[in-house]
């Protein structure tokens, strides 16, 4: 019986340190590999694919793979891409219609694991521009994308309202005290995302969730794991 009682106390324990993993959530909230693994083995339909394998004309500037973004430290050790398949196959949707008008897409984030959201909220604190790790991010579902335009022609980048990851005013999808260009290119790529099932976010232009984003759990998986 005492062995018993000391063998319980010892799984509890496990337990307990199991769901203190992250330190602002629960861990049986974030999937990790194996229970990921497990999830696309019966759902296929649901997986992270890259998305330069899907849409090879979109252009990458993963700043979180460099020090140019608001950190100012390399966050991830891969210059890469992914989000859940629809979202790549409605974002193929919304290119396609950008590029009639002689527009590409430039992705900056997508897919971001979990426990980058956690080191985001410790350097910036300010939930208007990361994601509180107590709810974890849409990025970390893999229904995310941070993007911009270009110009086909000139491969040149359109003007916007401000660039990417600006912590501003500015930056706020309904702002308008903008140049007329800045304001039409936002529209431009409002519209063409909405078009196929995104949202933009009121804080950041660049910004757009994908719809059904809440049926899709939380993943804290590296990009060398994902295949």
């Amino acid at each position: 019986m005492k062995r018993y009682l000391i063998l319980s106390i010892l799984t509890l324990f496990c337990i307990a340190a199991k769901a203190q993993h992250y330190k602002y959530i629960d861990s049986s909230k974030v999937m990790g590999l194996n229970s990921y693994l497990k999830d696309i083995k019966a759902h296929p339909e649901t997986r992270l694919v890259e998305i330069k394998k899907y849409i090879p004309e979109i252009v990458l500037d993963i700043r979180y793979a460099t020090t140019n973004n608001f950190t100012h430290q390399r966050m991830y050790q891969q210059a890469r891409a992914f989000a859940r398949l629809p979202v790549v196959l409605a974002l193929k949707q919304a290119e396609a219609d950008l590029k009639a008008k002689g527009l590409g897409i430039k992705i900056y984030d997508a897919y971001r694991p979990y426990a980058i959201t956690v080191k985001f909220y410790e350097v910036a604190h300010d939930t208007n521009f990361v994601a509180d790790p107590r709810k974890g991010s849409k990025h970390n579902r893999g229904c995310a994308i941070d993007m911009g335009l270009i110009d086909l022609k000139t491969g040149k980048e359109i003007e916007m309202p401000t660039g990417f990851d600006s912590f501003s005013k500015q930056a706020a999808s309904a702002y308008m005290d903008l140049p007329k260009e800045a304001l039409a290119n936002r529209a431009i790529i409002k519209n063409a995302m909405e078009a196929h099932g995104f949202k933009e976010i009121p804080s950041e232009w660049w910004h757009f969730d994908f719809n059904g984003w809440s049926k899709y759990p939380l993943l804290d998986i590296p990009f060398s794991a994902i295949k």
